[in-house]
């Protein structure tokens, strides 16, 4: 498995990441068993960084990694590399109340995601969205106490601007920004990706096929539940929806002429903007994770990303990533 650095003062990861969330929420449901297996199956390749959130599905994110941790050879065990967020507030229905960054809350928080992953250690904490009411450096800052006293490796931060990482830089070392990018989520490009690599700052990118959007996998016709995140995604509905499936056809014709799959090139798009960046891939079953995987052998020439870059122009999609109400939450300076 090839490796990157996880920016100037984090660790070297494998050049692809395992985001957990789907094995638990917001998108549908999914198999426990096989939600396991495709965590086995990824460390067995050598993929060593598990990203999770201690608000998905309320805890049971953290406790299925935790799960599979405890059922792998110590070796692989070893290896993994977790990744958490904490911030987001939640109610017994489910719902979403926003933020908490206090240094208490930080405290707090992490005594409870190292009780349900099963380690002594998180490897990379991060608030997963600006706390409005309170400074970044106040949050990072109580994430730095954790640090010297080795429940927290290193500090991450999410969706968060240009500002907001200058002024975390300057409070403690930041490994990386964990923020969406992907052929048609850009927006990183004009001032957050330029900071982060003045800062020496890693990207871990998730929403590299835009939550399936860009997978090759995803019909028109295919019917969401209520539950499904998708179903209240800009970018999933109506005329959105059809013109952004007309992109992915018109990658997928790029796709076919190098003998590869759909999301396999989507994938190695974002490999092939820097070392600086490691995708996280959201593969829920093992065959997922197979064709995630292959996207490593992949490699883009200079006319492969041209042709990619004219299928699929910078802001070529419609509709926002998130709805209205959730893009309110990316900060000031998103």
């Amino acid at each position: 498995m090839q490796t990157r650095p996880l920016g100037t003062t984090g660790p070297q990861v494998s050049a692809l990441g395992l985001g957990c969330m789907g094995m638990s929420a917001l998108y549908g449901e999914a198999d426990r068993a096989e939600s396991i297996a495709t965590i086995h199956a990824a460390l067995e390749a050598g993929v060593t960084l598990l990203d999770t959130g201690d608000f998905y599905a309320m805890g049971h994110n953290e406790m299925l990694i935790g799960e599979a941790l405890r059922a792998v050879p110590a070796a692989l065990r070893e290896q993994a590399l977790t990744s958490v967020k904490f911030g987001a507030l939640r109610d017994p229905d489910g719902g979403w109340s926003g933020y908490d960054g206090r240094p208490a809350a930080v405290r707090n928080f992490a005594a409870y995601s190292l009780q349900r992953l099963g380690v002594d250690h998180i490897d990379v904490y991060r608030i997963a969205r600006l706390d409005p009411n309170v400074p970044i450096e106040e949050t990072v800052g109580a994430i730095s106490e954790l640090v010297e006293k080795g429940h927290v490796r290193h500090i991450g931060l999410s969706e968060v601007g240009a500002d907001t990482i200058r002024r975390a830089a300057a409070t403690a070392p930041i490994s990386d920004l964990q923020i969406e990018y992907s052929l048609i989520s850009r927006g990183i490009e004009d001032e957050v990706l330029p900071t982060t690599r003045e800062l020496g700052i890693g990207i871990t990118a998730y929403g590299v096929l835009s939550r399936g959007l860009i997978s090759g996998h995803f019909t028109a016709d295919r019917q969401l539940a209520p539950t499904d995140f998708r179903s209240m995604s800009p970018r999933f509905q109506g005329e959105n929806l059809q013109h952004n499936l007309s992109l992915v056809e018109a990658l997928r014709k790029i796709a076919e002429q190098k003998g590869v799959s759909v999301a396999q090139s989507a994938i190695a798009w974002v490999l092939s903007r820097g070392e600086d960046i490691v995708p996280l891939v959201g593969a829920r079953t093992r065959e997922r994770l197979t064709e995630a995987l292959g996207a490593l052998d992949v490699t883009l020439d200079d006319a492969d990303l041209a042709a990619i870059e004219q299928a699929v122009p910078a802001d070529a999609a419609a509709g926002d990533r998130y709805p209205a109400a959730q893009m309110s939450h990316l900060g000031t300076d998103r």
